[in-house]
């Protein structure tokens, strides 16, 4: 099943898209924040916790992140029904265009499909990353105020309830 808005679509990753995701380019200033995808998938591979999700427009892969289950998203809330979204980015060459929002979006009935068990996503995200932080408020994520550290410093966590 695939669910989709105008050109987006979120679909669990498939290997037929490694090639284009390998190639995926993000600039120094957001690879700070994020997990580069080549190494999203490869620590994928190896954490059966880490479910991929790519973002497609128009049957192209633009977008990747991962809904992480298990003991991770306890470090973030105390909801057992939640799922950690990390690593999420837009290959730079594709930035702009409302991919990342149109497929933030999509997330509740793509976790509806597919986690119908869980009923939160979770995220967290530097408080530096100032357009990150905006774009995740925008679509519905809440800040409530819980802050932790990160590898590079504080991060705000977010909730988006179901």
């Amino acid at each position: 099943m695939n669910l989709q808005t105008e050109d987006i679509q979120l679909i669990p990753y498939d290997e037929k898209y490694k090639e284009i995701i390998d190639a995926f380019i993000l600039p120094s200033e957001q690879i700070q924040f994020t997990a580069k995808p080549s190494d999203l998938l490869e620590k994928a591979k190896k954490d059966t916790t880490r479910n991929v999700v790519v973002i497609l427009a128009n049957h192209t892969p633009v977008g990747i992140f991962a809904l992480q289950s298990g003991t991770r998203v306890a470090e973030y809330t105390d909801n057992p029904n939640a799922l950690l979204l990390v690593a999420f980015s837009i290959n730079y060459e594709k930035q702009g265009k409302g991919y990342a929002k149109k497929g933030l979006a999509l997330l509740h009935d793509f976790v509806a499909s597919y986690f119908p068990n869980k009923n939160e996503i979770v995220l967290a995200v530097n408080e530096k990353n100032i357009p990150a932080q905006k774009l995740y408020l925008k679509v519905g994520f809440e800040d409530r105020g819980q802050r932790r550290m990160g590898p590079i410093g504080r991060q705000l966590v977010l909730y988006l309830p179901s």
